[in-house]
């Protein structure tokens, strides 16, 4: 049976906009975090964590200063597991929840701690619906070659039908 669900793709297909679609109509318990772009005078500066019991920080920004970074913007790991981590840990506690993590990536992949509570929640008895890294990586990879986990590759093109999937797996 499934009960883990991926949503991976290229940068800018949509990955975040599902996942915002699919928790807004679901009707039972959804705990978890996404992500969403700062802009300043016009630009990407930097990435929110936002909870969706509403707590929310800096993932990255550009002009932080830590010793993580991707790309221009370098990494808060002490928001991540401040935010983040310790929503998944509350969501692998309840029972018949949704777990949402948007998501599984390079960003993320920095915190130990964030690589552990994503294991305890695929193993959890809950369901789960992430986003996750499109490129190769030995922990995501993994995460894609369990038997207890469907992976959809959303495009601009097949949006609405993921969409549909997905709501249709998750109300199983």
């Amino acid at each position: 049976m499934t009960k883990n669900i991926l949503i991976t793709g290229l940068p800018g297909c949509g990955k975040t906009t599902l996942i915002k679609e699919i928790i807004k109509v679901i009707n039972f318990e959804k705990v978890g975090f996404f992500t969403e772009e700062i802009r300043g005078k016009g630009e990407r500066v930097g990435f929110k964590i936002i909870t969706l019991s509403g707590k929310e920080g800096i993932l990255a920004h550009k002009d932080l200063i830590t010793p993580y970074k991707v790309s221009k913007y370098f990494v808060s790991i002490e928001n991540l597991e401040n935010i983040g981590v310790i929503e998944i840990e509350k969501g692998i506690l309840l029972k018949n929840c949704l777990i949402v993590i948007d998501e599984i990536g390079k960003m993320e992949l920095f915190s130990v701690k964030f690589k552990k509570v994503v294991i305890d929640a695929f193993e959890s008895k809950n369901k789960l619906l992430a986003t996750i890294l499109y490129k190769p990586n030995p922990f995501c990879d993994a995460l894609k070659q369990r038997k207890d986990t469907k992976i959809y590759t959303l495009e601009r093109t097949n949006f609405n039908r993921i969409k549909e999937e997905i709501l249709y797996t998750l109300t199983l």
